[in-house]
Parts: structure tokens; C-alpha cells; sequence
């Protein structure tokens, strides 16, 4: 298989910009806070509505639809590296508040209609057995990618200011963007994709699982480093270190998840992580140790890559033309989330830290109860097959 995978022009290309796309998104993630409260001078209520809108692109990735009437999904892939290229080296030309709300819209465009066509592209031009394990071995190179960037930026750090590395990798991730939007690595005898919105009752379990899948996601991301910092006193390094953790952990065994997932199938392996979901929000919850709570969040991390698992589901249900549009809408619902949790979980920790934590294992016991739907929707779609 992997020698297959080597020669299949569309693998290659998703494999070098994902690395390329997982590189800059680190460096902006790395530089971002010291960037926006020592050069720009930011204060957190600031830095709140900067986050905000960072997630408006991914719940308006229905568009990615409209978009597809004029461009072919394999450049507006490459079109979104380059806008995210172009985001991140403006961010060092605008340093003020208002310029960072324009770079980092700018940004998570890019990313986030890269994530919609990557994901699409690899359930379309990947068989049912094959792509889990591509999805694993993608996530391990984007993991590989971050730790390479995160080793290069406490290099250059000493060497360029924060701007100055805005603009050099944010020039690099543009270059790459541009090389791609000159490649065709799309095959002719692909199925046709609807070019319109898609939403259908036969996908409810997909819809249901994705917009959970969002919501577990935001209270990880809004409450979990906050937690290691606030209640366990985690310096940067301390955090950089947990970084590092998991990208190296992530880098070994995603691959291996994605073949798990083939193994033994959908249902099994996420039922595995909302079980172990569970315990861990149970366990944020009450825990009093800082190396536990930081093998907490490395836990955590890990199982955020069983989600492969939700979009391999949707393939095997899923009219082949539906993937494209499919893929659009379920990263808006998967962002209904994001635009409610951290403002509500935040009022929540005012009342008492573990509430957040307990709703997220809450969230995770539906979902362990949803995904035990999986069997008779595969059987569905077999019948109607």
C-alpha cells in the first residue's frame, strides 16, 4: 500500500501541503499571543474577539460549494494554502489590533477551506479501505511538520523578530501555494460532485456526530491549556513541552489508528474514545496534580484523532456525489459549536471551573450512545446499495 500511495499523484499532493499548511498554522498559533501582547499591546478582551473571529471561516465553510461552481476543488485547495501563506505574512505587516482581526480572518480562511477540500479530496480519490490509513498517515506528517516548525521558531526567534518570522514562513506557505495552484494531480474518471448544498435526512448520524465532534473540540481548546495554566501554573515551556508530547506521540501513531480503523471498524473505535472521553472530563474535573492533569491533555490529544473515524463513516453511506458539498457543510455544523461554548463554558468556570469539564463528559456520553447507531446506518446503506 504505501508504495501505491507514493505513486499517486493526488497523495503527494495533499501530503506536501498538509505538511506545509500544519507548519504555518503552528508557527501562527507559537508566535501569536507574545505577538499580540508585547508588539501590539493587546489586552485579553482583545485577544477574545481575535479568537472569535478566527472561527467564522469554519462556520461558513458551506460556501466552499459556491466556490466549486468556478474553480476545481483540488486548486481551491492549493488557492486556500496561499491565502493562508498571504495571512500569515501580513499579520507581521499589521501590527494593531484592527490588522489582526483582517490577517487572522485572512488565516483561517485558508485553513479552514483547506481542511473542507483535504478531507473531501482524500474520501473521493481514496477507496474505503484505504482511507483511514491515508487520513492517519496525514495527520502524522502534519505532526511531524509541527514539531519541525516549533524547533526552527525557538531557533529564529533569536535571531528575527516576531514580524520578521510572520513574513518569512508566511512567504514560504505562499510559495507552496502557489506551486500547488500550477499542479493537476486530479484524475479524469473521478464521479462529479453536486454543486449545490446538501443536506439530507440519511445523513443525521454524520450531522449529529460531526456537530458533537465540535463541541467536544471547543471546550478542549477553550478550557483544557487554560486549566493547566490558571489552576496548575504551566509556563510557556511547560506548555511548549506538552506540545512536543503530543506531536510526537501523534506522529507514531496516527498512522496506526487510521489501520485501526480499518481493522476493526467505525463503531468500535470511536465507542473506544468517547469511553475514554468520558474519563477524562470526569477526570479534569477532579484532578489536583499537575503531572496528571498534563497526561490528561496528551490523553486528550491523542483521541482527537479518532474523528477519522466519523468522516470514513459518512464515505460508506454516502452518495459518492454528496462527498464534496458533504464535507462543506458538516465543518459549518461542526463550528455551530464554536460560536456558543467558550462564551457559555466561560460564564460557566465564573460559577465553578469543573462544570465545563463535567458537560464535556456529558457531551461524550451522547455521543458514545450515537455512534452505537453506526451498524444499522452501515446496514441501511448496504440494503439500499
Amino acid at each position: 500500500m504505501k508504495q501505491a500511495l507514493i505513486h499517486n499523484p493526488m497523495y503527494i499532493y495533499l501530503m506536501v501541503l498538509t505538511i506545509t499548511v500544519s507548519g504555518g498554522l503552528h508557527v501562527w498559533q507559537t508566535l501569536f499571543d507574545n505577538f499580540a501582547v508585547n508588539v501590539v499591546h493587546l489586552e485579553g478582551h482583545h485577544v477574545g474577539v481575535i479568537q472569535s473571529v478566527r472561527e467564522i471561516p469554519g462556520f461558513l465553510s458551506l460556501l466552499v460549494v459556491y466556490v466549486l461552481l468556478i474553480l476545481k476543488e483540488h486548486r481551491l485547495s492549493a488557492l486556500s494554502v496561499l491565502l493562508l501563506g498571504i495571512g500569515l505574512a501580513a499579520t507581521g505587516m499589521l501590527p494593531s489590533f484592527m490588522g489582526l482581526i483582517l490577517t487572522t480572518l485572512v488565516m483561517s480562511f485558508g485553513f479552514h477551506y483547506y481542511e473542507t477540500t483535504y478531507q473531501s479530496l482524500g474520501l473521493q480519490y481514496f477507496d474505503k479501505s484505504v482511507a483511514p490509513v491515508v487520513f492517519g498517515k496525514l495527520r502524522s506528517y502534519a505532526a511531524l511538520s509541527s514539531m519541525v516548525t516549533g524547533g526552527v521558531v525557538f531557533i529564529l526567534v533569536m535571531f528575527l523578530s516576531f514580524s520578521q518570522m510572520y513574513v518569512v514562513f508566511g512567504a514560504l506557505v505562499a510559495g507552496v501555494g502557489l506551486w500547488a495552484f500550477t499542479r493537476n494531480p486530479a484524475s479524469t474518471d473521478m464521479i462529479p460532485q453536486h454543486k449545490k448544498l446538501i443536506f439530507k435526512k440519511c445523513y443525521w448520524l454524520y450531522y449529529a456526530l460531526t456537530f458533537m465532534a465540535g463541541a467536544r473540540r471547543q471546550i478542549f481548546m477553550a478550557f483544557a491549556v487554560f486549566l493547566l495554566v490558571k489552576k496548575f501554573e504551566y509556563s510557556v515551556q511547560g506548555i511548549a513541552v506538552l506540545f512536543l508530547i503530543n506531536n510526537s506521540i501523534n506522529y507514531f501513531l496516527s498512522p496506526f489508528i487510521g489501520k485501526c480503523i480499518v481493522w476493526f471498524g467505525e463503531r468500535r473505535m470511536l465507542s473506544l474514545e468517547y469511553l475514554a472521553l468520558i474519563f477524562i472530563f470526569i477526570s479534569y474535573a477532579l484532578v489536583s496534580s499537575p503531572v496528571a492533569a498534563g497526561v490528561l491533555y496528551v490523553l486528550d490529544h491523542v483521541f482527537f484523532n479518532f474523528a477519522i473515524a466519523i468522516n470514513t463513516f459518512f464515505q460508506k453511506i454516502a452518495d459518492p456525489r454528496d462527498i464534496a458539498p458533504s464535507m462543506a457543510m458538516g465543518f459549518t455544523i461542526n463550528h455551530i459549536a464554536a460560536v456558543v461554548l467558550p462564551a457559555v463554558g466561560g460564564l460557566l468556570w465564573l460559577i465553578d471551573y469543573r462544570i465545563p469539564f463535567i458537560a464535556g463528559a456529558g457531551l461524550s456520553v451522547i455521543s458514545l450512545m450515537l455512534v452505537q447507531c453506526i451498524t444499522g446506518q452501515l446496514k441501511a446503506a448496504s440494503a439500499d446499495a
